[in-house]
């Protein structure tokens, strides 16, 4: 039984001065407003949030209450969790990257109200030049370039020679997607998905397309992805 009131009593609670109180306070905002800086220098999402800046400094701070309001005491932990788990948080966040940073201003919190502000000041700095270096970096990108080439030719028409070389020598891959009847059946339209190497070889591409005389209504529908910016 005293086994029990020692770890569970109130003679385990840590009393802090009001010092140290501002001491994690401060490290906390400025820790987090640091992360929460460069969330919005490498940002490239399409629905940039001003709250969501607020929601990663603030967030940091509530939890760093939280840890300073338990100290080491296990029963003020465990009733601050179940009171905590009574609450419902329904905010969608779309994108993983955006709970990352949420995360991190979190474990910044937790690290500034155990006050091991080292750790936090490590962590800070480890997350933060690694979302940079992800962000300038091409890790993990797939640019493919790829796009849909459309032109017209009259049927029994010999051109499949010069436009092949003319493919080889912009893209890296291409393909005869579809061939139907266009113009009221007076002409074909061709459709090829095309793999460019570079997206500077898109005017070299409809240049020399355009330089068969055999081929008219020439058309290239780039199809970047939409989500790597």
């Amino acid at each position: 039984m005293e086994d029990f009131l020692t770890v569970f009593g109130p003679a385990q609670s840590q009393l802090l001065g009001f010092e140290q109180i501002i001491i994690s306070f401060l490290f906390s905002f400025i820790l987090s407003s640091v992360l929460a800086t460069v969330y919005r220098w490498t940002f490239q999402g399409f629905s940039y949030s001003r709250s969501f800046i607020h929601t990663m400094v603030l967030g940091s701070l509530v939890v760093c209450m939280l840890i300073l309001a338990i100290g080491n005491n296990l029963a003020r932990g465990l009733g601050i969790l179940g009171t905590l788990a009574i609450i419902r948080f329904r905010t969608p966040i779309r994108d993983p990257r955006d709970i990352i940073f949420l995360f991190a201003c979190l474990g910044l919190g937790i690290a500034c109200g155990a006050q091991t502000y080292t750790v936090a000041i490590t962590g800070t700095v480890f997350v933060s030049l690694t979302a940079i270096l992800l962000h300038w970096s091409p890790f993990a990108s797939r640019r493919s370039y790829d796009g849909l080439l459309r032109f017209l030719v009259e049927p029994e028409t010999e051109f499949q020679v010069p436009l092949d070389e003319m493919l080889r020598a912009c893209c890296t891959a291409y393909y005869l997607i579809a061939v139907r009847e266009g113009v009221q059946g007076d002409k074909l339209e061709y459709s090829y998905q095309v793999r460019l190497r570079d997206p500077s070889y898109q005017d070299d591409l409809l240049d020399g397309i355009h330089s068969l005389e055999m081929l008219s209504d020439v058309n290239l529908l780039m199809q970047r992805t939409t989500v790597e910016l």
